[in-house]
């Protein structure tokens, strides 16, 4: 391409950026961790394609949403389903707003990339059994975002800009707010969040994004799953539109795309030309009150005390199974051979045997997690 029609076309592909908002982001804005040489591309989507062709994006497929071992069922959501959600319901917001659609679809696509098997009691029991071994607290949304700085790319990381790492760490939808406003950040103290969040558990519900598109997608994350979660608890027969409080119904509605549709239009016209993302009174009530019935007849009944008995057994006899592999050179196992042998000299040498064996666990889809642990338990 001669470097006049690289030019022209350079200009097209940010041409939608001339119209954007005061309080958008703009690519230049973009900070990264090391050196970057751009292409055609904007920043932020070159970050989309990042994530997308990573491997950790692959293994969305298989992964967990809310109910685990629904094969008999195949409109159950997984967790790829969710993002793809999470990200149209955010550019759909972000567009009305005239945010950056490229780093809203980044920070969807990449949010949940950390997520282990068994969605939220995989992740807790891993939790605990990183606290036990001295590798800290283990949550999903840092383990995305390290997933991207450090373990894609055999060890590399990506170099996915800071603005897209910090949107997917402050993206926690368990916690809903009526009003989000994003809180300026420089490089040093994204990353000084970030570590700390391995040290200190309450920060994790004190987080908040440095862009208005990074506010975004974090409420989009609660209106992703909301309606979507109470849809498939109907279809596996655990509730009927009936259960659901009348008052809440007559605020949202009572099926996924009422719900949806009353909120994200709630939130454009609430946040017109606004630096912060902000909901009505009745709807942000509504949806804290839908939020807490779905804790109640969903996500604390989706897995019996006998399903999470079995689920921490078996990560408990992988996670040792690993480690003691690890220390003991066992080369002819699969820790080695599918992930440390693929791994940079960096890596294996940075890292304890338990974080490896926690990062290998988290990154794992539901079905190779079974298949390792009746490999292993016979």
């Amino acid at each position: 391409m001669d470097s006049k029609t690289k030019k022209e076309v350079i200009k097209r592909m940010h041409r939608y950026e001339e119209g954007l908002s005061k309080y958008a982001t703009l690519n230049n804005e973009a900070i990264r961790l090391y050196p970057f040489k751009g292409d055609l591309r904007p920043n932020y989507y070159h970050d989309i394609d990042r994530i997308i062709y990573s491997l950790s994006y692959t293994r969305y497929v298989d992964k967990t949403q809310v109910f685990s071992n629904v094969n008999n069922n195949d409109h159950i959501s997984k967790r790829m389903m969710h993002v793809q959600m999470v990200s149209k319901i955010a550019r759909t917001i972000g567009r009305a707003l005239l945010l950056n659609e490229d780093l809203i679809e980044a920070i969807a696509l990449g949010h949940d990339l950390g997520h282990v098997p068994f969605g939220h009691e995989g992740e807790a029991i891993l939790s605990k059994i990183s606290e036990e071994n001295g590798e800290g607290y283990f949550n999903h949304n840092v383990q995305s975002v390290r997933t991207l700085m450090v373990l894609e790319k055999d060890g590399v990381g990506d170099n996915i800009s800071i603005q897209v790492l910090d949107g997917i760490l402050c993206h926690n939808g368990e916690l809903v707010q009526s009003e989000y406003s994003p809180v300026k950040k420089t490089k040093d103290e994204f990353l000084d969040q970030y570590y700390t969040c391995y040290k200190d558990q309450s920060l994790i519900k004190k987080l908040r994004p440095m862009t208005l598109e990074g506010c975004v997608v974090r409420i989009s994350d609660v209106i992703g799953y909301i309606g979507k979660d109470i849809e498939d608890a109907i279809r596996l027969g655990m509730l009927k539109k009936k259960d659901l409080p009348k008052d809440i119904v007559k605020v949202l509605g009572d099926n996924n795309s009422s719900i949806v549709n009353t909120i994200v239009l709630d939130i454009i016209e609430n946040s017109y030309d606004k630096p912060y993302i902000k909901m009505s009174a009745p709807v942000a009530k509504a949806l804290i009150d839908l939020k807490n019935f779905n804790y109640a007849n969903i996500y604390k009944k989706a897995n019996t005390d006998e399903d999470r008995k079995n689920f921490e057994k078996m990560f408990r006899f992988l996670f040792d199974v690993y480690v003691k592999q690890i220390k003991n050179n066992v080369h002819n196992c699969d820790i080695y051979k599918l992930y440390l042998s693929e791994m940079t000299d960096d890596y294996n040498k940075k890292y304890s045997p338990e974080r490896k064996a926690i990062d290998y666990i988290a990154g794992m889809t539901d079905d190779y997690f079974l298949n390792q642990y009746y490999k292993y338990n016979n």
